[in-house]
């Protein structure tokens, strides 16, 4: 992650009681002041069952680059803001606010390419009040400032 951001990690609980790393953005408000920033784009690594269900070392760190590498492409062109990282129960969820999903999705498909093919779902909804955001905050953010 940039060291210029400002993130939080926390642990969780699922909803079957497994354990769940929640990392989460502070710094955003002038993205979620912009009322363009009102698409949430979840883009999903179900990865192979652990006993802990965390993901092996391997996976553990290709999914440390690809996320290395879409934060390094939406600093460059901000059309999506990375505001929330669950680790956990068998999947990584990362978890963006975009202005476009027909850019983003172009966007991670650039960014992507060089990589081998990956076991990525992606959802988007309309939430213009960041309400995953305001929970994922709530519940989870140890020291707010």
């Amino acid at each position: 992650m940039n060291e210029k951001e400002d993130w939080w990690t926390s642990p969780a609980e699922g909803e079957n009681g497994n354990l769940i790393m929640v990392t989460g953005r502070r710094d955003i408000e002038k993205f979620r002041k912009n009322p363009r920033y009102k698409i949430r784009i979840e883009v999903t690594w179900a990865y192979g069952p652990t006993a802990d269900g965390m993901p092996d070392r391997a996976t553990s760190e290709m999914m440390e680059k690809v996320q290395d590498l879409l934060q390094e492409t939406f600093a460059k062109d901000p059309v999506a803001v990375l505001t929330g990282i669950y680790t956990g129960d068998n999947r990584r969820n990362w978890v963006f606010y975009s202005t476009s999903t027909h850019i983003f999705g172009r966007k991670i498909n650039e960014t992507l390419s060089s990589l081998p093919t990956l076991p990525l779902s992606i959802y988007c909804e309309n939430d213009p009040d960041w309400a995953e955001y305001a929970e994922m905050k709530e519940l989870t953010e140890i020291d707010p400032e």
